[in-house]
């Protein structure tokens, strides 16, 4: 018999959040994982809640049945009905969160929840979204984050923000379709009454990047590469940002990530031009090289091999209508 795999998600109890986002995501998962059982499939998760109940003490781990040898996967910080939380950049929670981050934690905020993930600092010069109340406000106390408040959910791959109060429902789907697969979010999205993301084709699915694999010099890459997009893609480069010898650095990442260097940055450069052409109307050759090509016509022939359609197909089916 196959073994079960359990993955955990992390709830942050920060003062004010709202509970029934709590709950409600508590649930979620709940019933992610039956829909799963259903499908007989060997992976569950298993939802803690981190209580932080001093700014200089470490969160603790609360939840019932705790598996022990269970790996954090993720942790969010749900939204709260009080005015925003802005912590201390030196706040314990702040430096708990970055280190989570380290260790290949992907890290997720819903409505005000932002705040608490833009002060940790990892935003920085990276999008992100709020409530539409709250845009401007954090673009105020944070300037060098790029705040799109018209956005619902922007997934970045090691981080992803949600907009509104009940944007909890998509982060929450989006974390069920990474880690039990699209058909069980679809199921749980049905059971639920919510709409799901319409991702059942290759050309829906966002890339969502291996970073819990443990090795600290491949995982310092891939951040470098979500915060810069993946514009500057040598391996020279890559081997010294891994402050490894460039054979050395192949072999690794492709151990850590499940894919060869090369196969990740192009990944991450069409995650990029599809929002770009999507939420823009800049021409094709333009986001081209936006993305960093230089041959456009190189870029044309790895999206439609990553996404299914050509940049103009998939345009026209999900352009925004800008």
């Amino acid at each position: 018999m196959s073994q079960t795999k359990v993955i955990e998600i992390g709830l942050v109890l920060y003062p004010g959040v709202q509970q029934a986002a709590v709950l409600g995501l508590s649930d979620l998962f709940s019933v992610a994982n039956t829909i799963a059982a259903e499908y007989q499939q060997h992976t569950i998760l298993q939802v803690t809640h981190w209580q932080s109940p001093a700014p200089d003490r470490d969160p603790t781990r609360t939840g019932d049945g705790v598996h022990s040898s269970c790996a954090l996967s993720a942790l969010i910080l749900p939204p709260t009905l009080s005015t925003p939380v802005i912590p201390d950049r030196g706040d314990r929670l702040t430096q708990w969160l970055r280190d989570r981050h380290a260790q290949g934690v992907v890290l997720g905020s819903v409505c005000a929840g932002a705040f608490l993930l833009a002060v940790t600092g990892l935003m920085a010069g990276r999008r992100m979204t709020t409530h539409w109340k709250y845009g401007e406000l954090l673009q105020q106390h944070f300037p060098d984050i790029d705040v799109d408040a018209d956005r619902l959910v922007i997934d970045d791959g090691d981080v992803i923000s949600a907009g509104g109060l009940m944007s909890w429902t998509d982060l929450g789907l989006r974390l069920v379709d990474r880690l039990l697969g699209p058909t069980v979010m679809i199921q749980t999205a049905r059971t639920l009454l919510v709409d799901p993301p319409g991702r059942e084709q290759r050309y829906y699915s966002v890339f969502s990047p291996r970073l819990n694999h443990g090795d600290a010099a491949i995982l310092k890459v891939q951040h470098w590469l979500q915060s810069t997009q993946a514009k500057d893609v040598s391996l020279s480069t890559l081997a010294v940002q891994a402050s490894l010898e460039e054979r050395t650095f192949l072999r690794r990442f492709q151990k850590a990530t499940g894919m060869t260097s090369t196969e990740y940055c192009q990944r991450l450069r069409v995650g990029r031009a599809r929002e770009l052409l999507q939420f823009s109307n800049t021409p094709v050759d333009s986001v081209a090289w936006e993305v960093g090509y230089n041959d456009t016509g190189a870029f044309r022939k790895v999206f439609t091999r990553i996404v299914g359609l050509t940049p103009g197909e998939y345009r026209r089916r999900f352009s925004a209508g800008l």
